[in-house]
């Protein structure tokens, strides 16, 4: 069992085929079964039905990625907050609510919450902070930084494509 926030989760324990696939899918998303079926020498309905059991089970899920800078949001940036006197956990759920929030984790450390936003522009950002994220009830201090060039940006990482015990 896994223990993530409140809840405790089934460990899924993925087999070879299982980690084929989700290499296969994790380069292209859209890749047709029958193809995924060729390149492991099973059948459609067996990549079908693990492709299901994946889904189902949380392993994965197939979304679409949308590039905010081609949709004309240039100002993505990483704030640091601090809360004081305040429940952190609430304070992360109402944070959440703000579509401009893309990403937002409770860390150990000097800080609280990170947060990842995608605003169009610099002034967009500076409405988002001081109208909306520094009016939630709770939130002390922002420390923020603009992004200004992606290295990487990884959806998953190589570990959870190991079996369990070669994953150190």
């Amino acid at each position: 069992m896994l223990n993530v926030g409140h809840r405790t989760l089934a460990m899924f324990k993925p087999d070879e085929i299982d980690l084929a696939i989700l290499e296969l899918l994790r380069s292209d998303g859209r890749k047709p079964y029958t193809e995924i079926a060729q390149a492991l020498s099973v059948s459609e309905g067996t990549v079908r039905n693990r492709v299901a059991r994946l889904t189902e089970n949380g392993v994965m899920q197939i979304v679409g990625l949308i590039d905010p800078v081609r949709m004309g949001y240039d100002a993505p940036a990483m704030i640091g907050v601090n809360v004081h006197n305040a429940d952190i956990e609430e304070v992360a759920k109402q944070i959440a609510r703000f579509t401009e929030v893309s990403y937002l984790i409770m860390v150990s450390g000097g800080l609280d919450l990170i947060v990842e936003v995608i605003c169009r522009d610099r002034e967009h950002f500076t409405e988002f902070i001081n109208q909306k994220l520094r009016k939630v009830p709770g939130v002390a201090q922002t420390q923020s930084y603009f992004i200004l060039k992606t290295i990487k940006m990884a959806y998953g990482a190589d570990p959870y494509f190991q079996p369990m015990e070669e994953a150190v």
